[in-house]
């Protein structure tokens, strides 16, 4: 499947994956490791991790990465980042917390979480920015790390959608059902009317298991096959339906479930 991201006939607030995601992004249990780790402040020697490895922050692990956004003495800083990374159960835990939490409520401090929100805030516009004409998303693994971004670190469930024209090119991004921490209600006749209002040829579904569990369900079948039915009679295929979780992400085309 060649999926190409381009604003040639594409509607306004068309979304994309800039030519730097392609290049840079090196997907890691979904998290945004390297994205955050080249965008961490070092205001001084103190933010520096003492390994060689720093160079190529892919390398680092979550704590290691995570003591990049803070100050003070080396041994203080892994304390509190492991303390927080089991609090919160990981590096998306703790970048959730981020997110909903009081300024004195997480042990990081208000720097490192100011720190992380605005790493956070970057990779979310980097993802929104228009892509150049003719960026191209090669393969199935790029959409797949576009829609994890997007999705993965949300608290409720989401049903999104891409909406493709006749050549596989994206002619929008949009987020259309919202729902609860385990479900989302998703209307076949309001997604129909979507892909009339943006002439769409294909579609390609995700949503996100706030559980962290990327299993289809049984409801999660049954709607696939509704609206690919209920999209053939108005010529509009349906390419897959990704499920989202925490790391690990279902292709219900894969698993022949459509």
């Amino acid at each position: 499947m060649r999926i190409v991201f381009s604003p040639v006939g594409a509607h306004p607030g068309a979304g994309g994956v800039p030519e730097f995601f392609k290049e840079h992004i090196v997907m890691n249990n979904y998290s945004i490791r390297r994205l955050v780790g080249e965008y961490a402040v070092r205001e001084d020697s103190l933010c520096a991790v003492p390994d060689k490895r720093s160079s190529n922050v892919a390398n680092l692990s979550d704590a290691e990465l995570l003591c990049m956004f803070m100050n003070g003495p080396m041994g203080s800083r892994m304390d509190k980042v492991n303390a927080a990374l089991n609090e919160y159960q990981g590096l998306v835990g703790v970048l959730r917390q981020c997110l909903v939490s009081a300024h004195d409520d997480m042990a990081i401090g208000e720097t490192t979480r100011s720190r992380l929100l605005a790493a956070v805030e970057i990779a979310q516009r980097s993802i929104a920015s228009s892509p150049a004409r003719g960026d191209v998303l090669s393969s199935p693994e790029h959409v797949r790390h576009y829609l994890a971004l997007k999705l993965a670190n949300l608290e409720n469930e989401v049903f999104a959608g891409l909406f493709l024209d006749n050549r596989h090119r994206v002619i929008e991004y949009r987020e259309l059902f919202f729902g609860t921490i385990d479900s989302a209600a998703v209307y076949p006749r309001e997604v129909a009317r979507a892909c009339l209002r943006f002439n769409a040829a294909a579609m390609i579904f995700a949503h996100n298991h706030p559980s962290g569990v990327a299993e289809p369900s049984d409801t999660d079948v049954r709607l696939t096959r509704k609206l690919v039915d209920a999209l053939a009679l108005i010529d509009v295929r349906v390419l897959d339906h990704l499920i989202i979780g925490q790391g690990t992400m279902t292709s219900l085309a894969e698993r022949g479930l459509m």
